[in-house]
């Protein structure tokens, strides 16, 4: 069962936004058994958008197009199907009274016009999405053994509509193969080294299960995915071929994506086990408290964080002595320990994490080449810290040092 996705508009093309949609909608029709085949982006322009769906017509079964259903000129989508079914535009009543009492209860700057109301304009063969947020309706249409549904582009407006309406009434239409997939998360072996550990066991994996490597700032997932007519079998089948994976890698592995991120695994060991944590942050500027303030719950046992990103805040905050600094750099191994242990001082607490490097692009107060990170990890019974490189873009070093700091915090919590 393949279905294929067009997004119509130019805002797209030219990078002004971000296609969310096609992600969202992928992985809905990804639930109930049904596969993306292809993704096409296309302008506002009547010729390119019949042509994306005479090509996708030829592969895909169920096709997803959204945007272009507003009420200005440049969105044509539905004048484009008319063309390309050979069909008409006919007014819905429903539709209009719909867009009318929206104007009504909540757009009061305007008065509604005769271009809002086209918005009650549909194809004659076409069957009405309500939508509940917008003024502009979806449409399916069912010509010839394909379905084509329509689904305007504002994202909030799209997800109600497809989780409300479209996925059910798929369901309800197609028979579906079952589809699996379950993503091991490991941290601390690169892509590589992984492939040599689990190389005979991926060489047995059973014909209808698939391995992928998905390799990102400082982790390797590794999605196992599942199709058959089987749900139960297919299930034990992919947690069996988990079972066996487990002892090659159980040193790297921390979870599965669709379960737990890494800093979740983490509050919940601290939880668990009663301890608190502070942190001392320079070149991650606040992205480990960050991520472990957006966990519900985290005050009970994440106490605060520094971000001593400038020399001074580490001198007269951290009270790290200047003649530390002078002699190993900011950028250091003596330097990460001592944020570490002062923090933990500091705030009081079990565990504490620190992080000196430089991100890039400048060198800044320390001549440690770009990359070069340290991170510092306070236990209750000492401190260690740990120099990486970490490449050269500033964003992905200050991600994998967020995920490697995670990585080495959990690491010590199980000890204790």
């Amino acid at each position: 069962m393949l279905a294929e996705i067009i997004t119509i508009g130019d805002e797209i093309l030219i990078g002004q936004i971000v296609d969310t949609n096609s992600v969202f909608i992928s992985k809905e029709l990804n639930k109930i058994g049904i596969s993306v085949y292809q993704i096409t982006s296309v302008q506002d322009d009547k010729d390119h958008i019949l042509q994306a769906l005479t090509e996708a017509s030829q592969r895909a079964q169920i096709i997803i197009v959204t945007g272009g259903l507003g009420p200005t000129k440049d969105d044509i989508t539905k004048h484009t199907f008319c063309s390309f079914f050979n069909d008409k535009l006919v007014k819905d009543e429903q539709v209009l009274a719909h867009v009318e009492a929206l104007f009504k209860k909540h757009i009061t700057t305007s008065k509604i016009s005769d271009v809002n109301r086209d918005q009650a304009l549909i194809l004659s063969k076409a069957t009405v999405l309500h939508n509940a947020y917008g003024t502009a309706p979806g449409m399916w249409i069912n010509e010839k053994g394909i379905v084509y549904i329509s689904l305007p582009g504002v994202p909030f407006e799209m997800k109600n509509l497809m989780k409300d309406q479209v996925i059910p009434k798929l369901i309800e239409t197609f028979d579906r193969p079952y589809i699996l997939h379950k993503t091991i998360v490991t941290y601390g072996l690169g892509e590589s080294a992984i492939a040599a550990k689990v190389e005979s066991w991926e060489d047995n994996l059973p014909s209808f299960i698939k391995l992928a490597y998905l390799p990102n700032l400082g982790k390797v997932r590794l999605r196992l995915s599942a199709k058959g007519s089987n749900k139960d079998q297919i299930t034990k089948a992919v947690e069996e071929e988990v079972a066996k994976l487990y002892p090659l890698i159980g040193d790297f592995m921390y979870g599965f994506e669709d379960d737990e991120s890494i800093e979740e695994v983490v509050a919940k060991l601290l939880t668990k086990k009663k301890y608190t944590l502070a942190i001392a942050e320079s070149c991650t500027g606040g992205c480990i408290a960050q991520r472990l303030t957006s966990i519900p719950g985290a005050s009970a046992y994440f106490k605060g964080g520094i971000v001593s990103y400038a020399t001074e805040t580490k001198i007269d905050v951290l009270q790290v002595p200047s003649a530390v600094i002078d002699d190993h750099s900011v950028v250091s191994d003596k330097v990460a320990k001592l944020m570490a242990q002062n923090v933990k001082s500091i705030l009081k607490t079990d565990f504490a994490i620190a992080t000196t490097g430089n991100a890039g692009p400048l060198k800044g107060d320390s001549d440690a080449a770009i990359g070069t990170v340290y991170i510092a990890i306070a236990t209750p019974e000492g401190v260690f810290s740990t120099k990486f490189m970490m490449g050269n873009h500033r964003e992905r070093i200050v991600q994998k040092t967020v995920n490697k700091a995670f990585e080495l915090l959990q690491k010590e919590i199980l000890k204790f």
